[in-house]
């Protein structure tokens, strides 16, 4: 196929298209919606591809939605709702994100916005994305860390009755779909291990959730100090956290044999605490963490955690969007995706 002239004076139409690649309208317009429910040979395909390449066709979205009606149009279009911006710093939720963009992806759905969810309480906005005329599916990510007040509340009650399939990920709202991991089971496999270790004495630094109640389900199965106060050292959510946390157990002369991390950038804050004042991990203190985020592998020493299915996350949500088993309901169920240990050096 030789080189195609771009028009510089007129719109490229399906129509231009298709005589260029040799092909009917429909052939091209089958191909360009993403849809795999008709043989197209390979090469065709390709060659309509080339053609769109070199011709610079860009669809018309306008006519699309006319011919196909705005919920029809909007049903392939996923909206993605963080809790705040902070998540676009912390590598554990830059996971789940990914594993939502390669579903979406792979399953030719796209990612038409992802907002946080404080900019949802501006109506103007709010009318403007969450509407089934411009999306199709909405994930909520973690959102649990913003709802406080009432008015929030009211927030979520409205996409509830807006948008046809909702997933939660991270938390758990009534009537909605969501896809998490059990975090109390999390903890509670932390400690075992250090247990199994020979680690006695152990101790938690993290947020005040089901990790901790993870905690002391093992201590008071193994006749350990049950009390939270006795074994929850700091509240703490990122690295600075972790080492402020550490640093003020040092000088307090309370430094336990163990220590359960609730996050690994929890542990990173801690491990680089105990690095600076030359404290031997593990040797005198061992660390283990929940989530396994990439970093984890390269710490000093390379930090043993739980693995959590991040990206498996973001995925599944968007798998439950498309296949239509994401509608609120009393019926939404809750996937519980399993974690395991990943052994290495710091217990």
């Amino acid at each position: 196929m030789g080189t195609i002239q771009k028009s510089e004076t007129s719109k490229v139409t399906q129509n231009d298209v298709a005589k260029a690649a040799g092909v009917t309208r429909s052939i091209v317009s089958y191909v360009i919606s993403g849809r795999t429910d008709r043989s197209v040979a390979p090469e065709t395909r390709q060659r309509i591809l080339e053609v769109i390449d070199q011709l610079g066709y860009r669809p018309n979205k306008a006519a699309q939605a006319l011919q196909q009606g705005d919920v029809a149009f909007a049903a392939k279009k996923i909206g993605v709702v963080l809790a705040n911006a902070e998540m676009f710093r912390r590598p554990y939720y830059a996971e789940i994100l990914a594993g939502i963009h390669s579903a979406a992806h792979e399953l030719n759905h796209y990612v038409s916005f992802i907002r946080f969810f404080h900019e949802l309480k501006d109506p103007v906005l709010f009318n403007e994305l969450i509407h089934n005329e411009e999306i199709g599916g909405l994930i909520l990510v973690s959102l649990d860390q913003s709802i406080k007040t009432k008015e929030d509340k009211i927030i979520i009650e409205k996409i509830k009755e807006r948008i046809p399939q909702i997933v939660c990920i991270e938390w758990k709202s009534e009537n909605l779909t969501s896809v998490m991991f059990n975090r109390q089971e999390a903890a509670y496999k932390a400690c075992e291990y250090a247990f199994s270790k020979g680690y006695k004495h152990i101790a938690y630094i993290g947020l005040d959730d089901e990790r901790v109640f993870g905690v002391q389900q093992f201590l008071l199965q193994h006749e350990q100090k049950s009390s939270i106060k006795e074994f929850y050292l700091s509240k703490a959510f990122d690295m600075w956290g972790g080492h402020d946390a550490i640093k003020e157990v040092i000088e307090q002369n309370k430094l336990p044999r163990a220590i359960i991390c609730g996050s690994d950038e929890v542990a990173i804050g801690v491990m680089c605490y105990l690095n600076q004042q030359k404290i031997s991990i593990p040797n005198e203190v061992a660390v283990v963490s929940i989530d396994n985020i990439e970093m984890s592998g390269y710490t000093f020493p390379p930090l043993t955690t739980i693995n959590v299915q991040k990206s498996a996350m973001g995925y599944q949500a968007v798998e439950m969007i498309v296949n239509g088993s994401a509608k609120p309901s009393e019926n939404a169920v809750c996937v519980m995706l399993p974690t395991s240990i990943i052994e290495r050096q710091t217990c």
